[in-house]
C-alpha cells in the first residue's frame, strides 16, 4: 500500500485561500527532507497553475485529458519552486457535464493518479469551491481532506454541509478518508466577529480534527501570487509564514 498523502484541500465556499494555501504548503513540504511533492489543479478557474508561473490556455495537456479522456496524468515536465505541478485550465469546467454520464466517474481522478503515487511523498489537490463531481473525485482520490474556513460566521457556517459531505463519502466511496486539519484564514485579531468565529471554529471542530493556528490576513499573499511566488521566497519575514511552516510540520505526521 502506498504512503503517498494525497490531501484534497477542499471547502464548498470561494474566497477562502484555498489556491494560496495548497501552493504555499506544498512549498514548506517540499523544503523538508526532500520530500517529492506534486500539486494538481482541479479548479476550471486555474488559479494555481496561474500562481505557479504557468499560462493556462497555452497548455495543450491538462488535469481534463486524464479524469475525461483517461490520458495518463500531464505531471508538468519541469519543477517549479521545487515542486510538480499538473496543470488545468478552462476546459475543465466541461468536466462536470461530460462526467455524468461517465462509467465509474468518482473513481477517474483516483485511476490517474495510482500509476505515479510512489513518485511523490505529498499530492496537494486544490479543489473548485463546489460540490459537484470534481471535489467528489478529488476526495475519493484523497487520504485525507484538509480544510481552510474564512474567520466568517457565513463561511464557518458552511462547514456542516461540508461535513456532511465527507461522512457520505465514507460511507461509500472512500471509506479511509480521514480529516487532516481545519485551517482558519484570512484572520484579523483586531475585529470582534472574527476573534469569535475563531474561537467557535477551535471549539465546535477540534473534537472532529486538529484545529490549526489562524492565517493572519496579509496582503502579502496576493502580491506573492501576482509574482508568481510562494510567500516565503516573496517575503520571509511576514507573519503567515511561520504559520504555514508549522502546518507542514503537522501534515508530515498524518498517518
Amino acid at each position: 500500500m502506498s504512503k503517498t498523502r494525497v490531501i484534497a484541500l477542499f471547502n464548498q465556499s470561494g474566497g477562502v485561500g484555498k489556491t494560496s494555501l495548497t501552493m504555499n504548503l506544498g512549498y514548506h513540504l517540499a523544503q523538508k527532507k526532500k520530500n517529492r511533492v506534486l500539486l494538481l489543479d482541479l479548479d476550471p478557474q486555474a488559479s494555481l497553475t496561474t500562481f505557479m508561473g504557468l499560462e493556462s490556455e497555452n497548455l495543450t495537456k491538462t488535469v481534463y485529458e486524464a479524469v475525461v479522456g483517461e490520458e495518463d496524468l500531464p505531471v508538468h515536465p519541469e519543477l517549479i519552486h521545487g515542486m510538480a505541478i499538473v496543470p488545468a485550465n478552462i476546459n475543465l469546467s466541461a468536466a462536470e457535464l461530460e462526467l455524468v454520464a461517465a462509467l465509474m466517474r468518482e473513481m477517474r481522478l483516483k485511476n490517474a493518479i495510482a500509476p505515479v503515487l510512489d513518485k511523490y511523498d505529498y499530492i496537494l489537490i486544490d479543489c473548485p469551491p463546489s460540490l459537484g463531481i470534481l471535489s467528489v473525485i478529488s476526495l475519493v482520490a484523497a487520504t485525507h481532506v484538509l480544510v481552510p474556513i474564512q474567520c466568517q460566521f457565513k463561511s464557518f457556517q458552511g462547514t456542516d454541509l461540508l461535513l456532511k459531505t465527507v461522512a457520505a463519502l465514507r460511507k461509500g466511496a472512500n471509506p479511509t478518508l480521514a480529516i487532516a486539519g481545519f485551517i482558519p484564514t484570512m484572520y484579523d485579531a483586531r475585529t470582534a466577529q472574527e476573534s469569535r468565529t475563531n474561537q467557535a471554529i477551535k471549539e465546535q471542530l477540534s473534537p472532529l480534527a486538529t484545529v490549526f493556528d489562524p492565517i493572519p490576513k496579509t496582503i502579502a499573499f496576493a502580491d506573492a501570487s501576482e509574482a508568481r511566488l510562494p510567500l516565503a521566497l516573496y517575503n520571509s519575514k511576514n507573519s503567515a509564514v511561520s504559520v504555514l511552516k508549522k502546518i507542514a510540520s503537522s501534515l508530515e505526521k498524518l498517518s
